[in-house]
């Protein structure tokens, strides 16, 4: 025999549908689930009871249409792929639960088109404001959108800050503290690792290592660009330079992220024939988790990661609860020193 299902299982069951089962008015069925302090015991369990009972589920979007007030956030990243955002978007989220917020993610993987997409969707479904690391300068969807009452925060991004909030890191102090760091440690023939230097992160950071090898006469630095800020363009550029021969070989790499550094890492490593850090010096960008549990442990410029995901949502909360504040938050990078770019001293 087919088995009966109950006509309530088989559909979404209404507040008034829970209110009738449990014998009282819907306005105290929506107490129980908003303002359960004004509930009295008894009748609260009951009603709670009902509602397990026939598997209501409260329906979010629509209260929140009729509030008109969304609690999600949209958050779009450059790259899912890289931990950097990642960890950026963990802290977002983290933040965003502690005041109640749902983060909803998109990747738009460094194509205009893939974020347009993106914006529109978390538009449709009126998102609170929306983080977002843009992917090139041109800025007219987010103007758009800010008019039809959308948020928007710039991560990791730097702007007028008559129009926008935002939270970056100072990349040029970052690129400077790399290249002077290879500097101190006797290096002379420098190369930045780059992605494309399109990307405002990526030119910020050759911007500051340029500042510091201008201070050093005789203190060179050779651009060698890729194509993308991964692991496997780093063990290309890393593969070009060992083909080149050691004579020229710079003794000092920085790198644009991690990622680049540890494929540098692999290609200078993997024939045995040149070591880390005594004949070339590598310093990487980002610190994410890999870096210190690289086969030579790499020094990188740290970013506070999480904590620019947890203040591009405190950014986003000041702006919807005063419109046209705009902020912005720029945190310093730290050098964190590890033996891919000094010898370690053996201990005896």
């Amino acid at each position: 025999m087919a088995q009966q299902h109950s006509p309530v299982a088989a559909r979404a069951v209404s507040i008034t549908e829970v209110a009738r089962r449990a014998g009282v008015a819907v306005g105290t069925v929506s107490n129980v689930l908003n303002h359960p302090e004004r509930v009295a015991p008894a009748k609260r369990e009951m009603v709670l009871k009902i509602i397990r009972e026939v598997g209501f589920v409260r329906n979010d979007a629509a209260r929140q249409l009729r509030a008109g007030q969304s609690r999600t956030i949209g958050q779009i990243v450059l790259d899912a792929g890289n931990p950097f955002f990642m960890d950026v978007a963990r802290g977002a989220e983290d933040e965003a639960m502690k005041r109640g917020n749902l983060v909803l993610l998109g990747n738009s993987g460094h194509d205009a088109a893939r974020e347009a997409r993106h914006i529109d969707s978390f538009e449709q479904q009126r998102v609170l404001g929306l983080l977002i690391s843009p992917v090139d300068a041109n800025l007219d969807r987010l103007d758009a959108l800010r008019n039809r009452g959308v948020v928007p925060i710039l991560v990791d991004r730097k702007e007028d800050p008559e129009k926008y909030s935002s939270v970056a890191v100072d990349d040029v102090a970052g690129g400077y503290l790399a290249a002077r760091h290879l500097i101190d440690q006797g290096r002379r023939r420098l190369a930045y690792v780059s992605g494309p230097v399109g990307i405002h992160q990526v030119a910020d950071r050759l911007a500051g290592a340029q500042a510091a090898v201008a201070e050093f006469p005789g203190v060179t630095l050779e651009v060698l660009e890729r194509d993308a800020l991964t692991v496997i363009q780093g063990r290309a550029a890393g593969e070009h330079l060992v083909e080149r021969g050691r004579a020229q070989m710079p003794d000092g790499i920085f790198c644009a992220n991690d990622l680049l550094a540890l494929g540098v890492l692999q290609a200078l490593t993997m024939l045995r024939t040149i070591r880390v850090p005594e004949d070339v010096a590598l310093v990487g960008y980002d610190d994410i988790d890999f870096a210190s549990s690289a086969v030579v442990p790499l020094t990188s410029v740290r970013q506070p990661t999480e904590l620019l995901g947890r203040t591009a949502v405190e950014l986003l909360c000041e702006e919807v609860d005063t419109p046209g504040a705009h902020r912005q938050v720029v945190f310093k990078p730290e050098l964190v020193v590890r033996g891919s770019s000094v010898a370690q001293t053996p201990t005896h």
